[in-house]
């Protein structure tokens, strides 16, 4: 069974005018599957507790910003961390770069659109590939 990775900050995690929050539409989808769900950050200690990340419903996993998303080398090392292949897990990302980053070591990922929050869409692409 596929894992879902998904990406935190922006994504399932997002900012309002009182602080971080767990956008609750999108944790009901992802609950709505029984595959392990672990959200991907790029944070460092003081961010985690800043941006909520330490009351997560899902496993959280980051590299504190050594690398970056955007650098393959972080999706090498998550993998590496789960003893996972890429066909293993699928993923969902807002930032083009992290995207890119993933596909490039051939993880099936979804730009995702926080704007949009296109739900619909993202049930499809997980449908679709799980």
């Amino acid at each position: 069974m596929k894992t879902i990775l998904v990406d935190a900050v922006d994504t399932f995690d997002i900012e309002g005018p009182n602080g971080f929050y767990i956008f609750s539409e999108m944790q009901a989808l992802l609950d709505s599957y029984p595959n392990e769900k672990i959200l991907v950050t790029g944070a460092n200690d003081e961010q985690f507790i800043e941006w909520g990340l330490n009351h997560m419903p899902y496993e959280v996993f980051t590299l504190k910003h050594n690398p970056e998303k955007a650098d393959p080398a972080f999706y090498k090392a998550l993998l590496a961390h789960y003893d996972l292949t890429p066909d293993d897990v699928i993923y969902f990302e807002h930032a083009p770069q992290a995207v890119q980053s993933a596909q490039s070591v051939g993880i099936q990922t979804y730009q995702y659109d926080p704007e949009k929050q296109d739900l619909k869409a993202l049930k499809a692409f997980i449908d679709q590939n799980l």
